[in-house]
């Protein structure tokens, strides 16, 4: 695994994840109340015996770069790095990144001044856990130029991935990106057609969707990115104008894998995180765990509180509140009286002190936190957001799709968002 060079892709707007990517790059979003999506493919990386990892930036991304910069520090005697690599302007390229291929192609001078024979090419906002090294294996073994790793979806959700055709070894005969409707997927399900480790394709999830983890032997990922120079992207233009050039391998991924692509999914994701009795993502493995920034917080404090099925991160304050199947993360503070039901709650970055919530409340501005006698269902609470007493955030008119953002409030597929340091004041009811 020493001479792999891994390549995390984090440059990306995040539009469909908006509003929690209006201040900050997509993986840098809080995910579990006090890791960042960036964590998982680090630590994979890292649990996987690679230690020289990029991470490409672009976009919102100064929290992120803060995040890297704070968390990730190898010893001084090793040669491990996480470093971060920014869109800039150079005399070959004054643009900024077209896309994932470009990206990579802007910094592709970098890449090889390292002794390495693989290019691990990695999405920054992916929940999933994986081993890399029976990765790198079956790549050899097929002698693949490029191998993906590949998870079986439904027909519901073909439409947002890239889909591989393959045949019995396992090479990749068809891709085709975002494949709309019956028409755009006809001849691609898997199910009941093939033998060896895919003939186990449950019908009711036949296509094969590419992971966005991609492995190029080095000096074919350098020819495709010169040779291929008008085209910016490896899901849409790279790899699928490849698939009868070279041999491209498909790899089957079996374990748990989210796209954490819009903010249903992240919702989603985050909730079953609480299901019992085993989430669908562990962060307890003792073997594989994720790393994060130490914070060096007190433990969380709770007085008379109810809390069933919920994950409590450390530095919180809870009084005398009821929490269900609900996380809440670093730093929260909840008043007395609350029920918060549902819910992501993010926390804040740091602790406010009396004299600064005297004087706030002197100008009527709520402290940072859940204020006295709430009740929340089915909500994001952003990062440093000020919820004042007595509100409700309950959606009780069942919308499922709003914008109010000079209230700090937005709603998507029904559920409500209060944006990052929103003020929400007493009494308000959403």
């Amino acid at each position: 695994m020493q001479r792999v060079l891994a390549i995390i892709l984090g440059g990306g707007r995040g539009t469909r994840l908006y509003p929690l990517t209006k201040m900050r790059a997509k993986p840098a979003v809080p995910l579990a109340g006090q890791y960042r999506l960036i964590d998982i493919p680090v630590s994979n990386c890292i649990n996987s015996g690679i230690s020289c990892i990029f991470v490409l930036t672009q976009f919102n991304s100064a929290s992120l770069n803060r995040h890297i910069t704070q968390t990730y520090h190898f010893s001084p005697l090793s040669e491990g790095f996480v470093e971060i690599l920014a869109a800039q302007q150079t005399p070959e390229h004054s643009l900024w990144f077209q896309g994932t291929a470009d990206a990579v192609r802007q910094y592709v001078s970098t890449f090889r001044e390292h002794k390495v024979d693989e290019y691990l090419i990695l999405s920054g906002d992916h929940l999933y856990s994986m081993d890399y090294r029976p990765f790198l294996e079956w790549h050899h073994r097929s002698g693949a130029d490029i191998t993906i790793s590949v998870v079986p979806i439904s027909m519901a959700q073909a439409g947002d991935f890239g889909i591989l055709r393959v045949d019995d070894d396992g090479k990749v005969v068809e891709f085709r990106e975002k494949p709309k409707g019956e028409e755009g997927l006809k001849g691609m399900a898997m199910s009941g057609r093939a033998s060896g480790p895919w003939r186990e394709i449950p019908a009711e999830r036949p296509y094969l969707a590419s992971m966005g983890v991609y492995l190029f032997r080095k000096e074919v990922l350098i020819s495709l990115l010169r040779d291929k120079s008008n085209f910016a992207d490896f899901s849409k233009e790279i790899i699928p104008s490849s698939v009868n050039e070279l041999k491209i391998s498909a790899y089957p991924f079996n374990g748990y894998w989210e796209d954490i692509g819009t903010i249903e999914s992240f919702y989603r994701a985050n909730m079953q995180l609480l299901t019992q009795p085993r989430p669908s993502f562990d962060f307890f493995n003792a073997e594989f765990p994720i790393y994060t920034r130490p914070r060096f917080l007190p433990p969380s404090s709770v007085a008379q509180s109810t809390i069933v099925q919920s994950l409590i991160c450390e530095g919180s304050h809870i009084a005398e509140s009821s929490i269900r199947h609900s996380i809440i993360g670093i730093r929260s503070r909840i008043a007395s009286g609350c029920s918060i039901e549902d819910c992501l709650v993010m926390g804040a970055d740091f602790y406010q002190t009396e004299e600064e919530r005297r004087e706030e409340s002197a100008r009527g501005i709520p402290p940072i936190g859940i204020g006295a006698n709430c009740q929340l269902r089915r909500a994001i609470i952003d990062k440093n957001a000020r919820i004042g007493a007595n509100v409700r955030i309950l959606n009780r008119a069942g919308v499922s799709d709003a914008e109010r953002e000079a209230e700090g409030i937005w709603i998507s597929k029904g559920i409500t968002i209060v944006m990052k340091n929103a003020v929400i004041h007493d009494g308000t009811e959403i």
